[in-house]
């Protein structure tokens, strides 16, 4: 049975993606996807996908706003996208998204059958239910207004949605996983974003199964007894019927704070720490051949470094999103302008290394999951620049990457 995962706050914000960003967002989106996929393959990276705190982690190296509800939009429509050349190869498929695409999602999914040779049927249907479960089963305040259907050839999907409550600022992500789902309403959700806010009705929780069938006797027996019930319960006062008592299971819980700027309580220093020693000790052994080419250096492989962590990461190490920002910055200045000229870096090594690796040239590839790796040796064990040097220094050198903002 699939469980909730952890939860996060996901502050509302404003604003836009320029275009300069959200084609690089595309193009590094995609070539992660393929990484993940050759790696470790499609049920991987769905998995990873309902995973929230991998999945905010991915948008923060991305260069979207780090903490804000912004990056469940961009990055969908980054994958929607970046991967549409690439459906037939790596046999994935984007559905759905924002607003009126996500009405589109069945027909879409429909299609996909059509082009697949897979029977779509149980899809739509999931789809639909999933959308019904967590904008009326589930009642916590948040309106749906986001539904994304990934599906891969095999069959198996992940679900991403994410609602919002405009007077609290606030928005909610919901992740599904299709892998062990037996019910879509006995505790269904691979994970849930959010902060439990005043009385919520769920009734896909496991332990409301005698409230649905209660609900279903009443239904068939008629108006009468409702009405009966509803008047004694405004008669005494109740504003909301408690329906479980039993406590939540503690799960790890991601709070995102509302200010768009990133602290140094925002990064575990040790692990950044341990980025920047492994990109500095392993990038000239590993990248020896690429760090002579123009363009490409210790910035770079910083960045790559960060970029590993989301292909090789544990789970456990995206606790902080907020660190994975500091590879490519944010488009609003936080916790830097994103520095272009690194960021089309990336993209390239990342590229030509999927490229290699497809041809059965592994190296490339083989090099940047070393940095992930001597990463990991290497926490706890390192110093190096506090947090408030590393983002001066960036910013000090902006011009020279090519830093940008939204605003320019």
């Amino acid at each position: 049975m699939a469980k909730r995962t952890g939860s996060a706050d996901l502050p509302l914000h404003g604003g836009r993606v320029p275009p300069w960003l959200s084609a690089r967002m595309a193009k590094l989106g995609r070539v992660i996807v393929e990484a993940v996929v050759l790696e470790y393959g499609r049920d991987e990276l769905l998995r990873r996908l309902a995973h929230p705190f991998w999945f905010q982690s991915f948008g923060a190296v991305m260069g979207m706003d780090w903490h804000s509800s912004g990056i469940t939009t961009s990055v969908i429509g980054a994958l929607k996208r970046g991967l549409a050349p690439l459906e037939q190869e790596l046999g994935l498929y984007v559905c759905g998204g924002k607003g009126a695409q996500s009405r589109q999602t069945p027909a879409e999914l429909t299609a996909f059958g059509e082009r697949t040779g897979l029977d779509a049927s149980p899809l739509t249907h999931a789809s639909r239910l999933v959308a019904k479960v967590d904008s009326a089963a589930v009642q916590d305040g948040f309106d749906l207004y986001l539904h994304a259907f990934i599906v891969s050839v095999d069959g198996r999907w992940c679900v991403v949605q994410q609602g919002m409550n405009e007077q609290r600022r606030e928005a909610r992500r919901y992740h599904w996983l299709s892998e062990n789902l037996q019910s879509f309403l006995d505790s269904p959700h691979a994970a849930i974003e959010g902060r439990n806010q005043g009385s919520i009705v769920n009734l896909a929780d496991v332990r409301a199964e005698r409230n649905r069938r209660a609900g279903l006797e009443l239904v068939h027996a008629g108006p009468d007894r409702p009405v009966a019930l509803l008047k004694r319960w405004r008669d005494s006062g109740s504003a909301a019927l408690d329906l479980f008592d039993a406590p939540e299971p503690e799960t790890p819980h991601l709070k995102l704070p509302a200010h768009h700027e990133v602290h140094a309580s925002d990064v575990v220093l040790r692990r950044l720490h341990a980025t920047l020693a492994a990109a500095a000790d392993r990038g000239p052994k590993d990248f020896a051949d690429l760090l002579l080419t123009p363009g490409v250096g210790a910035r770079t492989v910083a960045a790559l470094a960060m970029v590993a962590e989301v292909l090789h990461g544990a789970p456990a190490r995206f606790s902080d999103p907020a660190r994975l920002s500091l590879a490519h910055g944010g488009k609003d200045g936080h916790p830097f302008p994103v520095p272009l000229k690194v960021y089309d870096q990336t993209i390239r090594v990342l590229k030509d290394a999927v490229s290699r690796a497809k041809l059965g040239n592994d190296e490339r590839l083989a090099a940047i999951r070393q940095l992930d790796a001597q990463a990991r040796a290497l926490e706890g064990h390192v110093a190096g620049p506090s947090f408030e040097a590393f983002v001066a220094d960036e910013r000090a050198r902006s011009d020279v990457y090519g830093g940008r903002t939204v605003f320019d």
